[in-house]
């Protein structure tokens, strides 16, 4: 039990008999404490939605429905919800409900497992969006809220701090998913897809991901990346992304090629298999060739490489600088939009 400290006259800022200012009562600050979350709480639990799935056939392709269940918020007033995609790929039937206990069949607008994001819809009347933050303006140690229906418990609210921001999360397919946020805000099977709210019950982060052997580590994807994939998603039902048709891994680079060559990183990407009719092939890109660099920037690894290729390389002309037995070469490509079973 924390002590109670007893200060007659002024408040508790007060000076005491040396002089010094008195320190505040613990209990008014694990007041303020309850009532920040509280309000968060508050403002943000009529958005919240539980997410009931259904997809047919098994995981391995074998019969019999495959059911699922998470969490999601509504973000405008006509009825959009941001989720995680594990949450609802390949659903064939969705169902909303919300914290009002009225329940709704959702239609999926799109989904980007890339980022572990979707979108899907409901139409209701008086609906209630969430509030969108801002991400990058989060600080390590700031007090955050995560809301979800963990294991079917609805509308569940745990608290705790910004752990860590700026981090990165591999996602289901492999790829990097950037400027993730880290908290300690418990998050269980079925919280993924729930808002992670700052004080003021803005959301500053779509819960995503938990490391199941540790305690007190887990991911939401920040809001900036959740918030340019749903307008994506809500104009375009998907997230174009560009291909070159080549399998690679990074590797290290010798140091004397390193050191000849004035290379920026010790490391880039080895082509170790280019697609019939890809990109790759038909600019001349073979097994074997280490990819160093793009304009402006070194590709130091995979990772590096997924990053430049996105939307907007689309039919463009670039150029990667690649090494080839010995020789440095400028090789000119242009990438397409990835085939849908690679987005």
């Amino acid at each position: 039990m924390p002590q109670l400290r007893l200060i007659s006259g002024a408040g508790s800022d007060a000076p005491d008999a040396t002089g010094a200012a008195a320190a505040p009562d613990d209990s008014s600050l694990l007041d303020a404490y309850s009532r920040a979350v509280v309000g968060a709480v508050d403002k943000v639990s009529p958005s919240v939605v539980f997410l009931e799935m259904t997809a047919r056939g098994s995981r391995r392709g074998g019969g019999g429905d495959r059911r699922g269940s998470g969490s999601g918020f509504v973000f405008t007033p006509d009825g959009f919800i941001l989720t995680n995609s594990h949450v609802v790929h390949g659903a064939s039937n969705l169902r909303a409900t919300l914290t009002d206990g009225r329940s709704f069949q959702a239609d999926a607008i799109g989904d980007d497992p890339e980022t572990d994001l979707a979108v899907v819809r409901i139409q209701g009347p008086n609906l209630t969006p969430a509030v969108l933050g801002e991400s990058a303006a989060l600080r390590p140690g700031q007090i955050v809220v995560a809301i979800g229906n963990p294991y079917g418990f609805q509308c569940t609210v745990t608290a705790g701090v910004v752990s860590a921001i700026g981090r990165s999360l591999r996602a289901g397919t492999g790829r990097l998913i950037d400027n993730v946020i880290q908290t300690d805000a418990a998050l269980n099977p079925g919280s993924s897809g729930g808002p992670l709210v700052n004080t003021r019950g803005e959301v500053v982060g779509v819960n995503t991901a938990m490391i199941m052997a540790a305690q007190g580590i887990c991911f939401a994807i920040a809001v900036d990346t959740a918030r340019f994939v749903a307008a994506r998603l809500i104009k375009d039902g998907r997230i174009r992304r560009a291909w070159l048709g080549i399998a690679g891994q990074t590797v290290p680079l010798p140091r004397r090629v390193v050191r000849f060559f004035d290379l920026p990183s010790a490391t880039g990407v080895l082509i170790t298999g280019t697609e019939p009719g890809s990109p790759a092939r038909t600019a001349g890109l073979r097994d074997g060739d280490i990819i160093l660099s793009c304009p402006g920037a070194p590709l130091a690894g995979v990772d590096d490489l997924q990053r430049f290729l996105t939307d907007a390389r689309v039919g463009v002309t670039t150029s990667l600088v690649i090494l080839r037995g010995t020789e440095r070469l400028t090789i000119p490509i242009v990438p397409l939009e990835a085939p849908a079973q690679r987005r």
